[in-house]
């Protein structure tokens, strides 16, 4: 009887540290520049492999998640490297949902990554990442940015990815009121204030903020304007987080998380008080270097050193 291949790992949120909505596309969805940065607030998957003639996929996980992502994710990547056999998944959840931090798009990406190098080589079927970002594009926009991590910009519907200079390592605060966002009302309500003048001026200042992640001085997230209007709370505690010294602070996504960017410990403390009683967490800028890092230290016992994505010891 086959022993199974085990690895636990950390599937990474993201904040958005730039967000523009430009005009609607021929296929309904709108087009996006956004900047995209991999937070140290995490997700964690522990994930076992053991090698049988028929696959069967299972999933632990405590808030019951409705068609969770990694299921799906997992069924994609083995039909993907021809492989069959038995998937046990255990998820356990600290990302806040539906906030705008990506969390089901990178515990999907943690599959993606961590099952190849569980499986092994099958018979050259072992997804390289162009293979890889495809299944991630079926899966949900930002998957295929979880295959990269650290800053990059998303254009399209944010799922091609491109690589930028990592922002400099900064320590910060996260804000997750539990309010719940009406992404579908937002692109909606947002749709008519999107003229061909305003566009253009986006892009220019996009470009400026894509060329100094460092300063972030003209960054913003273009749902703020709609979703600042219907939940009024959400306007008030980024004021407080800039009262509090933020260099910059924005709402993620949609929402209706915020984020504050702090120069040292004592504004994050200052911004505790005076966001009270919300639920907050202490993150981190977490660059591609370190992400590949925490990559390669959680599979070390099932991969080669060097690769990206990592490649399975294990020969099919």
């Amino acid at each position: 009887m086959s022993m199974p291949r085990q690895a636990r790992v950390r599937a990474l949120a993201k904040i958005n540290l730039d967000l523009r909505v430009l005009g609607k596309r021929s296929d309904g969805f709108h087009e996006l520049r956004t900047v995209f940065q991999t937070i140290s607030l995490a997700d964690t998957l522990e994930i076992a492999y053991t090698p049988s003639r028929k696959t069967a996929i299972s999933l632990v996980d405590d808030l019951k998640i409705a068609d969770n992502l990694v299921v799906r994710a997992a069924r994609l990547a083995m039909e993907a490297m021809r492989a069959t056999g038995r998937i046990e998944m255990r998820l356990t959840k600290r990302i806040p949902m539906g906030a705008g931090l990506g969390g089901g798009s990178s515990d999907a990406a943690a599959v993606l990554l961590a099952l190849p190098a569980l499986v092994g080589r099958t018979l050259g079927h072992n997804p390289d990442l162009p293979k890889l970002t495809a299944i991630g594009e079926q899966l949900g926009s930002d998957v295929p940015f979880f295959l990269l991590g650290g800053t990059a910009v998303g254009i399209g519907r944010g799922s091609e990815v491109f690589p930028l200079p990592d922002a400099p390592a900064q320590q910060g605060i996260l804000v997750a009121p539990g309010i719940h966002v009406d992404t579908a009302r937002a692109y909606r309500d947002l749709s008519p204030r999107l003229t061909t003048e305003l566009q253009q001026n986006k892009i220019v200042s996009f470009q400026s903020v894509t060329w100094d992640t460092g300063s972030l001085a003209s960054a913003r997230n273009d749902f703020e304007s709609v979703v600042f209007e219907q939940h009024r709370k959400l306007a008030t505690l980024k004021k407080r987080l800039v009262r509090a010294g933020a260099t910059v602070a924005l709402m993620t996504g949609s929402g209706s998380a915020l984020f504050g960017l702090f120069p040292d410990g004592n504004g994050i403390s200052r911004a505790r008080e005076l966001l009270g009683e919300v639920q907050t967490f202490p993150i981190s800028l977490v660059g591609r270097a370190r992400y590949r890092a925490l990559w390669r230290r959680a599979l070390k016992e099932h991969t080669t050193p060097g690769l990206w994505p990592l490649q399975s010891r294990y020969s099919g």
